[in-house]
């Protein structure tokens, strides 16, 4: 936690940001460009998406939306909570409003029958599914000493056994879509402790999303493209409000319009050739010729040089 409030301090909204050009080591300078084979857009295409209902995951299905794609939102927010924006309901609304189709579902990802519901729901309603994306995520950045097992058991319930339900469940009907994928917004993995130490259960977690992605890639090799997807910065979420920084470092991100924009572009490319990658937001971007990144950043005194790090990166 010393790691995020130092952060959080840095980002104090009252401080003017820095001046000159001073350059962090989490920007990017120098990128991983990936030859991305584009093969379509996503009209008609079922796309599943748990955690929909705000955030990145919503992101990601309004950007499908405006393709008119079919997106089924997976949530527990049915009525209006008091520190979280959005419900089922709104989601959809915005999907529509977007020019997709919407169907939205109360699902619980740490029970079997949530998911096999959903997914049967789906199918029943679009007649399969194309794209899995696995957004659904528990976090508290706690110590080893202060992580409850309640804690513990939340998180690993919800990201990487829900990851890896979720994706399961929907394997027989991605295998008969012509461009099938599954992208889950989990880091790249990196075995050194430093990533570890601060929040081992909530890193475990995570890294259990990425875990399937490297398994799952060379699993189903040729038939599924599976893939991770990391932003390079604090994105403004619910999390990063509430959890991470508050104001300052919400000041200090990018809106998630770059998570979804990164997302798109690899749930368009070849499932073939695409697989099994830990993908970052900006370098997938670059990659297919963006080169001006300002448009993303939520506060436009902040240089994208001036940006709060994501603590994976």
């Amino acid at each position: 936690m010393q790691r995020i409030q130092a952060l959080s301090n840095q980002f104090n909204p009252t401080i003017a940001p820095p001046a000159g050009n001073v350059t962090y080591p989490w920007v990017m300078k120098y990128p991983d460009f990936f030859p991305f084979e584009q093969v379509g857009n996503l009209k008609g295409k079922t796309v599943i998406i748990s955690g929909g209902s705000r955030g990145i995951g919503l992101a990601i299905g309004i950007r499908a939306a405006k393709d008119g794609a079919n997106v089924v939102i997976l949530a527990k927010t049915v009525d209006p909570h008091p520190k979280l924006p959005g419900t089922i309901s709104s989601a959809c609304a915005e999907i529509e409003k977007a020019g997709g189709k919407a169907l939205g579902i109360q699902c619980d990802i740490r029970f079997e029958k949530d998911i096999q519901a959903a997914v049967q729901k789906t199918v029943e309603t679009f007649g399969g599914i194309d794209i899995v994306v696995n957004s659904a995520s528990a976090i508290s950045l706690t110590d080893t000493e202060s992580t409850d097992m309640k804690k513990y058991d939340l998180m690993h319930q919800i990201n990487t056994r829900g990851t890896y339900l979720m994706s399961r469940t929907c394997l027989p009907y991605l295998k008969k879509s012509s461009n099938p994928h599954i992208l889950n917004l989990s880091p790249p993995l990196n075995m050194q402790s430093k990533w570890f130490a601060p929040h081992l259960a909530y890193t475990m977690a995570k890294y259990g999303m990425s875990m399937c992605v490297l398994g799952m890639s060379e699993e189903f090799k040729g038939q599924v493209g599976v893939n991770a997807l990391w932003p390079r910065t604090s994105i403004a979420t619910a999390a990063v409000q509430n959890v991470l920084g508050g104001d300052s470092m919400m000041q200090a991100s990018r809106n998630v319009e770059i998570m979804a924009d990164s997302a798109y572009v690899i749930l368009t490319s070849c499932h073939k050739k695409t697989t099994g990658n830990f993908f970052i937001d900006d370098e997938v971007l670059a990659s297919v010729g963006v080169k001006d990144f300002s448009i993303y950043r939520c506060d436009p005194k902040f240089n994208d040089s001036q940006l709060a790090p994501d603590f994976f990166i």
